[in-house]
């Protein structure tokens, strides 16, 4: 077993970048694989949130980092799913308590316990980034269908292939099609064109998000079928080696025919 570290990043805030890494680490979880979730955003923590183990924090990071406890004892397991686990920011610390090489060692650490390391990148590209990405054998970026977004997405691309930890595999986030039919929203195509990398999931606009989110229930858990949950599900596979084809988003016909073509590009 040598974990593979997947680092989840966005350059903008307010994406959906940690709801993504808890969903997707769920989702290998719950397809058997062992998992764990680490929150870099030292001092803004919000994974143990989606992931409803706010309650069960004893240690964090920096008291990894500090010596003041061993890697088992930070590692919360999810009692829904015993191959998931987190592991959280500290709360009251700020972001240099935590260093590049000192991620590099806690991945190291993990790497022979388990398949998956998920990182949930601060946003920015300050010192929290740089934690996130140092340690990355793979880097998602996650955009909105925005300018602004994907103006950030396109920065932190420039960056992780500066630091050779590119080219990044791109999931379009709260994408709304009949916005994009009506010409108000990026389409898909205009996001790829821009961006230029793989493109590995979209995930629709899902109120069954928010409520999960609320509820401290990652909406894969969600015992009904939803279009952000198959999306989920289909790019955990996916990040596992399975080709899984893309789902259909709408059923208009002429939106249908363009999303295949997607789905063809990002193969």
């Amino acid at each position: 077993m040598s974990a593979r570290v997947i680092t989840v990043s966005s350059g903008k805030g307010g994406v959906g970048k940690t709801t993504v890494t808890a969903n997707l680490a769920t989702a290998l979880a719950m397809a058997g694989k062992k998992v764990v979730a680490i929150d870099c955003d030292i001092g803004l923590r919000n994974l143990d949130l989606i992931m409803g183990l706010e309650n069960r924090i004893v240690y964090d990071l920096v008291d990894i980092v500090e010596g003041r406890c061993r890697l088992r004892q930070a590692m919360i397991r999810d009692k829904r799913h015993p191959e998931l686990h987190l592991i959280p920011a500290a709360q009251t610390r700020d972001k240099s308590a935590v260093t590049p090489d000192d991620m590099v060692r806690v991945c190291d650490d993990l790497k022979n316990r388990v398949d998956y390391v998920f990182l949930d990148c601060p946003a920015g590209i300050e010192g929290g980034f740089r934690n996130a990405i140092e340690p990355a054998h793979q880097v998602i970026v996650v955009t909105n269908p925005e300018v602004s977004s994907v103006r950030d997405a396109d920065r932190i691309i420039g960056i992780i292939e500066a630091k050779e930890k590119g080219p990044g595999q791109l999931i379009i986030n709260r994408l709304k099609p009949d916005m994009i039919s009506r010409g108000d929203m990026f389409s898909i195509d205009d996001i790829l064109d821009i961006l230029a990398i793989e493109l590995i999931g979209i995930i629709p606009e899902d109120d069954n998000i928010v409520v999960s989110a609320n509820k401290g229930v990652p909406v894969v858990m969600d015992k009904n079928e939803s279009l952000a949950k198959m999306a989920f599900r289909n790019i955990a596979q996916r990040l596992d080696g399975n080709p899984v084809p893309f789902q259909d988003l709408t059923k208009k016909k002429n939106l249908l025919k363009r999303f295949r073509a997607w789905a063809s590009r990002g193969k």
